[in-house]
């Protein structure tokens, strides 16, 4: 299912009133979006990244897991300082709704031609240890298929040419990307 911009911006309300909701310690829900997706949210502050995490499968409905990761982008990715209530007006969200994981079924000398740079978000698994990029994160740092399956394995924990071992498993996605702006516009990526 494509959204509209005018659901992306919803999808964007919701995860900002969860948040904004955390610190006057009250609760939320939605009954819109009752459709399972998988979907990540991202949290800046003056367009620094301050917070990402999602999930990949679609095990909640998207309007509840948006309230749900919005809070855990913002409060407990412990990669990041975690947002105060002082910088709610300085944050920016971006919601990322995500297609089903479908493994590549070729090769792995044949990944590179078979991920493309843009549409395709990444997951790396092997020996225990999986990661995952999304599909902008590939576009913004303008890299190759090759250095995007090298930089999911680093992610992952992994050497950056594990993605070539034969007990490697590599999974591609695709993600609809509703970004908001520092004026509150919301644009489609």
């Amino acid at each position: 299912m494509k959204y509209t911009l005018v659901q992306g911006k919803q999808l964007i309300d919701i995860a900002r009133k969860s948040i904004e909701f955390y610190f006057k310690n009250k609760e939320m829900d939605t009954k819109i979006f009752p459709e399972k997706k998988g979907v990540f949210v991202t949290v800046y502050v003056k367009e620094n990244l301050r917070g990402c995490i999602g999930l990949v499968l679609p095990y909640e409905n998207l309007g509840r897991a948006v309230i749900d990761m919005a809070r855990q982008a913002a409060f407990q990715d412990n990669r990041f300082k975690h947002i105060t209530e002082k910088e709610l007006k300085d944050m920016t969200i971006e919601i990322s709704v995500l297609t089903v994981p479908e493994l590549l079924e070729v090769r792995p000398e044949r990944y590179v031609e078979k991920i493309k740079v843009c549409r395709d978000g990444l997951i790396v698994g092997c020996s225990g240890f999986s990661g995952l990029l999304l599909p902008q994160v590939a576009k913004d740092h303008n890299w190759t298929s090759e250095e995007f399956l090298k930089q999911t394995c680093l992610k992952a924990g992994l050497l950056e040419d594990n993605w070539k071992e034969k007990d490697c498993e590599v999974y591609t996605f695709q993600a609809q990307v509703f970004k908001e702006r520092d004026d509150g516009t919301v644009t489609e990526q």
